[in-house]
């Protein structure tokens, strides 16, 4: 089964996607993770990518969609994927329909974690650090015992400068400008399915797998 999964910041993606692969015995691939394995393994695909991101600049297209072929090649792939993060823009898309076609493949589904911003807010916003150990707490899903204080260390917790209301809203605003199309393009193919990821965990995994079945 051949999957992409979407979904803001906060949507909680990654838990289900963990969790999904496991079900179902398939690779998560993350463009991400096979960015750093292309330039670990030092194909050529990899040090072109090594070259931008060690000036700290955007790989390009051509690329990023090598990378994402060579890793789907992998035998680990055989029996199907999740991706997540790619693609990102229409252009990406159509290049990946095109490489899975040349591999006799397609997309199965795209599931899409659709969550309302103020609750993205929320949850992106309510991260606390402390500073002495780096213990992760939230204002609202774990919060500590005491109002600012670590409950391991007694180090003071703080608020990441990109974890502000403010910067969390300019991307989610980037995101949803950005992947309205995707959702379009996919929604046309008949291949979009939406699931509610405001539910419980187990609720929305179990939603996302009757979704894959067919059942829903």
């Amino acid at each position: 089964m051949n999957i992409l999964f979407m979904g803001p910041p906060g949507a909680g993606k990654g838990t289900q996607a963990e969790r999904i692969v496991e079900e179902f015995d398939i690779p998560h691939i993350s463009t991400g993770d096979a960015f750093r394995l292309a330039m670990k393994q030092g194909t050529p695909l990899g040090q072109k990518a090594k070259e931008y991101v060690d000036q700290g600049l955007l790989v390009p297209d051509d690329v990023t969609n090598g990378i994402v072929r060579e890793r789907l090649q992998q035998d680990d792939c055989a029996a199907g994927f999740l991706l997540d993060g790619f693609p990102r823009t229409i252009s990406q898309a159509e290049a990946l329909d095109e490489m899975l076609a040349g591999m006799n493949r397609k997309l199965d589904h795209v599931i899409n974690l659709k969550v309302d911003r103020s609750l993205l807010l929320a949850r992106l916003t309510g991260r606390r650090i402390c500073k002495s150990c780096g213990s992760t707490y939230h204002v609202l899903f774990n919060p500590p015992v005491e109002e600012g204080v670590c409950a391991k260390c007694g180090g003071e917790l703080y608020q990441r400068s990109d974890d502000t209301e403010e910067k969390v809203g300019t991307r989610l605003d980037e995101y949803i400008s950005k992947t309205a199309p995707l959702l379009a393009y996919y929604d046309k193919q008949d291949l979009l399915r939406e699931v509610d990821g405001e539910k419980e965990i187990d609720t929305v995994t179990a939603e996302i797998a009757d979704c894959l079945r067919g059942t829903e």
